[in-house]
């Protein structure tokens, strides 16, 4: 049996491992939780999780397995205020700003708001708008549920999430199934027995790309193997050279850091997906699927990072350069897996900066990423890394236009010569999201704005202006 809170309740539940929190809440008469798209984009089914040690997540209960509950807290829109009990503040800020629409999206966004009113760090523009950014609904207008936002927001009110009793931490999970079994290790050794004795488990993290195998695939696992509760994967340290990030350490949480230590990454990170969204997605995730679109991989490439990989037989290197082998294929070996990714800081004075180009400003796949940068010395570059994704069956370096520029003056001449030699030599595909020639040309001219965008300054932070929802 799967043991976990429910609004504030004692709960328990005997899942399949594939069965989604979405499913099993509305089973259970928890209706206030929409289904909308089942895919973690409109954001009807959006909950609270509370995780040991006291973080709120907002989550996409439809990408969310129920037995990764196990000693976490889950708050619905049904437990935020009693039967006469006054509103919660999230609503009654929803109702006072005329914000609660149609009424179908008002418990997700309300569930937003809850977990803003918890957050200290909504000082900015941008901020807010990413925090409503996994809720699409606009029936009626978005600007007043907006205010509701801003009306609550880092307000900590004492309700009953703030009164909740501390969780125990993590322990390991074994839940069997008449439809197959989840584990969760929370150490080596108990690892490499499950692989051992399930070797063709489906290993997961945050699920939000298996979420979708089960939800839009109708896939079924006899066998899933949970390594988010592997401490050894969760967090970001920082040795004498490189900063180490572990595989299972969710993306918000990899953004919050990264926006002082690694400002480039947090770039990325900005239109990589909602709030929801980076609260599951994790980087072991994004760069082990392997996707040719994946946004992470350009920067990692760039950056030359090194995957740190663990097995059996112990803990090996693979440098980012060689980690891609093949469409949705990567280096790791059987019985292996992505335990950290490292990467050292970026010197001053190099230039370097990541862009994402996509059919919609926000929210929406790659049709063309990159991360460039470019090390002089003397006058001269010493480094360059031209890295893309949606250029190529994996993510890929334009070796060529990177030794077109190296030991050469980075000027617009050289610039312009890198952009003819990425547009020769890459090879993208025809697909919904832009043709080769489009892929071709898209890249060219990221790598001639690279150029304008850093003649003055090494790296520019996006703007506080959020691509956002609504305009000032």
């Amino acid at each position: 049996m799967i043991a976990f809170r429910l609004d504030g309740v004692a709960t328990s539940a005997d899942p399949a491992p594939h069965e989604t929190l979405l499913d099993w809440l509305r089973g259970r008469g928890k209706t206030g939780v929409k289904e909308g798209c089942a895919e973690g984009d409109c954001g009807a089914c959006t909950v609270v999780v509370v995780e040991p040690g006291g973080a709120r997540r907002t989550v996409n209960s439809c990408l969310v397995l129920v037995p990764s509950l196990q000693g976490r807290s889950v708050w619905t829109v049904h437990g935020l205020a009693r039967p006469g009990a006054p509103l919660h503040p999230a609503q009654a800020a929803l109702v006072d700003t005329l914000g609660s629409q149609c009424g179908f999206c008002t418990p997700g966004f309300v569930m937003c708001l809850v977990e803003a009113c918890h957050r200290d760090d909504l000082d900015a523009a941008w901020r807010r708008a990413d925090q409503l950014s996994g809720n699409l609904c606009r029936c009626t207008g978005y600007r007043p549920i907006q205010a509701a936002l801003d009306r609550v927001a880092g307000t900590r009110p004492d309700d009953a999430l703030s009164a909740e009793a501390p969780l125990d931490p993590d322990q390991p999970v074994a839940h069997a199934h008449e439809d197959g079994v989840y584990l969760a290790p929370t150490d080596w050794d108990a690892l490499w027995q499950a692989r051992a004795d399930h070797p063709d488990a489906r290993l997961v993290a945050g699920t939000t790309d298996v979420g979708l195998d089960v939800t839009q695939r109708h896939a079924r696992y006899a066998a899933v193997i949970d390594l988010s509760r592997l401490p050894a994967l969760r967090g970001v340290t920082r040795d004498s050279a490189d900063w180490r990030i572990g595989a299972a350490t969710p993306l918000a949480d990899v953004e919050a850091w990264a926006e002082d230590a690694l400002p480039v990454l947090h770039r990325a990170l900005r239109y990589f997906g909602s709030r929801p969204i980076k609260h599951r997605g994790t980087v072991g995730g994004n760069v082990c699927t392997a996707s040719p679109i994946g946004d992470l991989a350009p920067v990692f490439l760039a950056l030359d990072a090194v995957a740190e990989v663990m097995g059996p037989a112990g803990r090996r290197d693979i440098p980012f350069a060689s980690w891609f082998v093949g469409y949705r294929t990567t280096a790791l070996a059987p019985g292996e897996v992505l335990a950290a990714v490292r990467v050292a800081p970026v010197a001053s004075g190099v230039r370097h900066g990541a862009y994402k180009v996509s059919r919609r400003r926000e929210l929406d796949i790659s049709a063309v990423s990159a991360c460039l940068l470019v090390e002089e010395r003397d006058g001269r570059v010493v480094r360059a890394r031209f890295a893309f994704g949606g250029m190529a069956a994996t993510p890929t370096r334009c070796w060529e236009a990177e030794a077109a520029v190296e030991g050469q003056p980075w000027s617009a001449e050289a610039a312009a010569r890198a952009a003819e030699v990425v547009a020769a030599t890459l090879s993208p595909i025809d697909d919904v999201r832009g043709s080769a020639w489009y892929r071709r040309t898209v890249a060219a001219n990221l790598v001639r704005g690279f150029f304008d965008e850093t003649i003055d300054l090494p790296f520019r932070p996006l703007a506080d202006g959020h691509a956002g929802t609504v305009g000032a």
